[in-house]
């Protein structure tokens, strides 16, 4: 996991040139190298020669559509695990759902505070780029995650999934038995010290659940609280 640590390189995806330069410019403030694209083909072709080590992704791009280029992505094996947030003015809650279905790990909707996003990156960044100790494995049932590796297997079978997802999976499993409360969840997960939209990880939730099949039963809802996982199904 070092040299993911160590790549700083960030593709930015906007049709806007103005948003294009304020996201640049306060990217590059924070020490990070940035790439440029203007539409969305141009963002699938960069992402695969340049594998940068996340993607900052406007929703509306001309050519292709962000939420087509998140699909693109996070289907290719050599793509799925870079971070991807997603940019867009579009605030219903449709949207942004989908993008997170899509397998986007964040979103942030225009206007944006350039702090926020700064802060956004480098949470996803430090999800994505942790480095747990030598054998360092959590089971339960047919769950296996390796924190070494990076890796979830079902059932001796390996899993795509997020690195947010593999956090929010890491610390229900670290935590099991204890009910985690959404707020909770959104602060030691995502690192936002500050509530928002807890549905966000009700989606990340039902999305996780669907790719863990039958062991997804571990996973239990706390009706107005949050989640946990059990040693006993539900």
């Amino acid at each position: 996991m070092s040299s993911k640590a160590a790549n700083k390189k960030i593709l930015v995806a906007d049709d806007e040139p103005d948003v294009l330069h304020l996201v640049t410019l306060n990217l590059k403030n924070a020490g990070f190298n940035v790439i440029k694209a203007e539409n969305g083909l141009k963002a699938l072709t960069q992402a695969r020669e340049m594998q940068p080590a996340l993607i900052v992704l406007d929703l509306m791009l001309p050519e292709m559509s962000g939420l087509e280029v998140c699909k693109v992505l996070k289907k290719d094996p050599a793509t799925a695990q870079i971070p991807i947030i997603m940019l867009t003015a579009k605030a219903e809650e449709v949207d942004r759902i989908v993008g997170l279905e899509l397998g986007a790990d964040d979103y942030l909707t225009k206007p944006f505070s350039p702090r926020e996003l700064v802060l956004r990156v480098k949470s996803v960044m430090r999800r994505a780029s942790s480095s747990p100790d030598a054998g360092d494995q959590i089971a339960l049932g047919d769950i296996c995650v390796d924190r070494v590796r990076f890796e979830i297997t079902v059932a001796g079978k390996s899993i795509d999934f997020t690195a947010t997802e593999f956090k929010l999976l890491t610390v229900l499993m670290e935590r099991r038995g204890r009910v985690q409360s959404r707020d909770t969840l959104l602060n030691d997960v995502w690192g936002y010290e500050s509530a928002i939209d807890t549905r966000t990880v009700d989606t990340h939730v039902r999305r996780l659940r669907e790719k863990l099949g039958k062991s997804a039963d571990y996973i239990q809802t706390v009706r107005g609280f949050g989640y946990r996982i059990a040693d006993g199904r539900k």
